[in-house]
């Protein structure tokens, strides 16, 4: 009989197994975050155990930005294609008479003062007809203008003398042409600017550059637009009354120190 009752008693204190044991644990108490082996390097966490968080901290930010991207444009603005920061107006187009010879001078609205060395016949792809080969006068490049399209290209005659002593009156203006900010925007603005072809609006990037230039050092992109500036505009008006480039040069740098 005590044989019996101390059989009995080991199977009563049994401790549960190891199975029961990591079954009663809850699941985010399965392991830790991270471990460390001996020399300092980090165990991986198994996708089990700590893949489920870190997608959904990926997913949930996601999610709240979408409605960003779908805000819609203000009405009036059109959602496909390039918007003016400026109003610029449309140069007036070239007489109806207006032909060029070898020899005449004419501006491109892109490279400016230009002399005609040349008009022949081409065919370039699909394009075949007369050409006018044109040579720039600040750097003495050679560009082919369509003959039959020249005043869609923007080609016009050089400016009257009255025409170039409004230009000079422009430059002389007090104003400022653009006030945006911050730069990025501002360098946008003066770029279209010189880029529409319109004397005027040249006229008052090189005066808002100039001066800039008397009150202080400029910095490479407004160096880049009074270059630009003065390369469509000083040698048309020196052409147009009738002077050399640096005795029109002067002239406008003492426009400035007044």
């Amino acid at each position: 009989m005590k044989a019996r009752k101390t059989a009995a008693a080991p199977v009563a204190a049994r401790p549960k197994t190891a199975k029961a044991t990591r079954a009663a644990v809850p699941a985010t108490t399965k392991r830790p975050a991270l471990r460390t082996l001996k020399g300092g390097a980090p165990v991986v966490p198994s996708a089990r155990t700590q893949v489920i968080a870190p997608v959904a901290a990926v997913v949930e930010p996601v999610r709240a930005a979408q409605p960003v991207a779908e805000v819609r444009r203000p009405s009036g603005v059109a959602p496909r294609g390039y918007v003016p920061l400026v109003d610029l107006p449309k140069p007036p187009p070239p007489p109806r008479d207006f032909t060029l010879s070898v020899g005449d001078k004419a501006v491109h609205p892109s490279h400016g003062l230009a002399e005609v060395t040349a008009i022949e016949h081409r065919e370039i792809g699909s394009m075949k007809g007369e050409f006018y080969i044109l040579r720039i006068i600040d750097n003495g490049m050679r560009v082919m203008v369509p003959r039959a399209s020249s005043s869609a290209a923007g080609i016009r005659p050089v400016m009257s003398s009255k025409e170039a002593d409004r230009v000079l009156e422009t430059m002389k203006a007090r104003e400022v042409a653009v006030d945006l900010q911050p730069w990025s925007r501002r360098f946008r603005a003066y770029t279209e600017m010189i880029k529409c072809g319109s004397p005027q609006e040249v006229a008052k990037v090189l005066r808002d550059m100039y001066r800039l230039k008397f009150d202080k050092d400029l910095s490479f992109g407004e160096r880049r637009l009074l270059d630009q500036a003065k390369s469509l505009l000083m040698k048309e008006l020196a052409a147009a009354k009738g002077v050399t480039e640096p005795v029109l040069q002067a002239q406008v740098d003492d426009m400035f120190r007044a």
